[in-house]
């Protein structure tokens, strides 16, 4: 299915035991956006979310699964998808988590912004924007780790961390997603400074984030300290770039 002036779009929602939340939020996302397909890319969950996205997408052909057969990480599950769906033809890539804290119903948002921008971020950390739900420690956290960021990587970017966004097929196409290593949570963060490295416009858009009210987070104190590492290093190997360039 189509967009009118985007060509053809598809959200990937990655899927690791989201069996009480899968179906709720596929079916906001294709009653507010009747145009956008839908790929599920499910890790091999034991909980039958695989087996339920493909009762979904027996019922509706705008709904597609790709079953992995390990957890390897989200960055891992997005790179999959996103390769499926470039070899699908399609014009616009989109990420959306299926435990609804992210709401369908805006992703009018981020399409329209899109018709000037090469990447639109869904962000909490812009005027307008919000999170719902989450304790103090954990909203610290998220924005102590977006602003370190910010001052390490040298991006203007709000809210890099943020995991509901859609990118033009070019965009994709530019930033080589052959080379991504980053697998976990991360890898947010690593596809916007890809894109903001390339010279590649980047727009964030208000959104409303709402913790999760069924299932349980896929988010740990681990999770967080390994992707603030991988930035430390990014941010020193890029520091360490630029003085040997004016050497």
């Amino acid at each position: 299915m189509s967009v009118d002036g985007l060509g053809r779009c598809v959200m990937v929602v990655p899927t690791y035991n989201e069996s009480e939340n899968l179906a709720w939020v596929v079916g906001r996302l294709r009653a507010a956006q009747p145009g956008v397909d839908v790929m599920v890319v499910d890790d091999n969950s034991p909980d039958g979310t695989g087996e339920l996205a493909d009762r979904l997408a027996a019922a509706d052909p705008a709904i597609s699964v790709v079953h992995r057969t390990e957890k390897a990480g989200l960055g891992a599950a997005y790179l999959h998808g996103f390769d499926v769906a470039l070899r699908a033809g399609y014009d616009v890539v989109g990420e959306m988590d299926a435990d609804g804290s992210h709401q369908p119903e805006q992703l009018e948002r981020l399409l329209d912004a899109l018709r000037s921008a090469d990447l639109v971020i869904g962000s909490r950390y812009v005027p307008g924007g919000s999170v719902v739900n989450w304790p103090l420690r954990r909203l610290l956290l998220s924005r102590g780790g977006n602003l370190y960021v910010r001052l390490l990587l040298g991006m203007r970017v709000k809210d890099a961390t943020a995991g509901y966004r859609v990118f033009r097929r070019t965009t994709l196409e530019a930033i080589d997603l052959a080379s991504v290593r980053s697998t976990g949570y991360v890898f947010q963060t690593d596809l916007a400074h890809r894109t903001v490295a390339r010279g590649l416009r980047v727009t964030e858009v208000p959104i409303d984030f709402v913790e999760r009210e069924r299932g349980d987070s896929k988010m740990s104190g681990q999770v967080a300290g390994e992707s603030l590492r991988m930035i430390t290093r990014w941010g020193l190997s890029q520091r360490w770039s630029q003085l040997r360039g004016r050497s």
